[in-house]
């Protein structure tokens, strides 16, 4: 769940409070849609079981927490979960999308979800009274060079055929018209598909924060990049294709397409991290009622998006249709 109070008026809508994992109490809603992967995912486990005639291999089930905090997998990773349970030769997930009709499933082949990053860029000034700014070193300034400045970074060190993004989502500073204050500080999400350009991004967002300062003779800004990132999700083409070919072989091919991949984040791509780089596919499925979404294309008008409070999934049609694609995927790759 997500620390969302839900708006969407449905009879069974959340009225549940809980403490995230940062110690804030908050209303939660599934916003995200873990509510329907996992039904579809006991769903996938009981038609496998009833069919158990139709394939040979070992069926590994993992229940993953702590998805929306990216850190659930390499949990589960770290605690032997390849070593204590048999190691599989394919991954497998689904996730609903908040921008297809239920029914459906899209994918993408090769780089599906992207490298996610967070920065913080502490910027050091030296404040002072507003009407003396001649006399102190403004960190608002600075860090509004440094804002612009981080904007090169796709624009001209990215190949353009490459996809990046570096989104400053926080600049917090001051508390007063007339004080410049001692301090600013930035937040950022760095998104990237290819590990190369998330280092070139990465080593670039420092090397502008410290120039910027630097031009201003200020003091050299702390700039953290928090560890735990989420790494990109690559869907293995020979994998996906076969995988693929079955869901639409069961759903018909005209509710099964491929699409462009997304800047979200999904902590799946650990599974085909580590050094057995087991291939993987992660593919979605439809949430939308049919009719919604027609009138919401029709219109030009946005759909509530994942993590929307507005978010509620055609549950019923979405988790079959999840359950139908994910047990036609396994059926096809347990012919190995």
């Amino acid at each position: 769940a997500l620390p969302v109070p839900e708006q969407t008026g449905v009879p069974y809508a959340s009225t549940v409070e809980a403490q995230t994992w940062t110690g804030v109490d908050s209303k939660v809603m599934h916003a995200c849609g873990h509510d329907v992967h996992m039904t579809a995912w006991l769903g996938t486990a009981r038609a496998l079981v009833a069919q158990k005639s139709k394939w040979k291999g070992t069926l590994v089930m993992i229940a993953q927490p702590a998805e929306e905090i990216g850190l659930g997998a390499e949990a589960m990773l770290a605690d032997g979960l390849f070593e204590r349970f048999p190691k599989p030769d394919y991954n497998l997930a689904l996730h609903v999308s908040a921008d297809a009709p239920s029914g459906t499933v899209v994918y993408s082949s090769g780089y599906a979800m992207a490298n996610v990053d967070s920065v913080d860029i502490h910027v050091k000034g030296i404040g002072g009274h507003g009407a003396y700014p001649h006399t102190t070193r403004d960190p608002i300034l600075i860090g509004s060079h440094i804002v612009t400045a981080l904007q090169s970074l796709v624009s001209r060190n990215v190949n353009p055929l490459d996809s990046a993004v570096v989104t400053v989502g926080s600049f917090k500073a001051g508390a007063k018209h007339n004080i410049i204050p001692d301090e600013a500080t930035l937040l950022l999400t760095v998104r990237s598909y290819d590990d190369d350009t998330r280092q070139m991004l990465l080593d670039g967002i420092e090397r502008i924060a410290k120039a910027e300062a630097a031009a201003f003779d200020a003091p050299e800004p702390e700039i953290t990049i928090e560890t735990d990132y989420t790494p990109s999700t690559y869907n293995d083409p020979d994998t996906t294709g076969r995988a693929m070919k079955a869901v639409s072989k069961k759903l018909g091919s005209e509710y099964v397409s491929q699409v462009k991949p997304v800047m979200g984040g999904e902590d799946f791509s650990q599974y085909s991290r580590t050094a057995d780089k087991i291939p993987s596919v992660l593919f979605w499925v439809g949430a939308v009622e049919p009719s919604k979404y027609a009138k919401a294309k029709a219109d030009g008008m946005p759909l509530p998006s994942l993590h929307s409070s507005l978010f509620a999934p055609d549950y019923a049609r979405t988790i079959q249709t999840g359950t139908d694609a994910m047990t036609a995927a396994a059926l096809e790759l347990f012919k190995d």
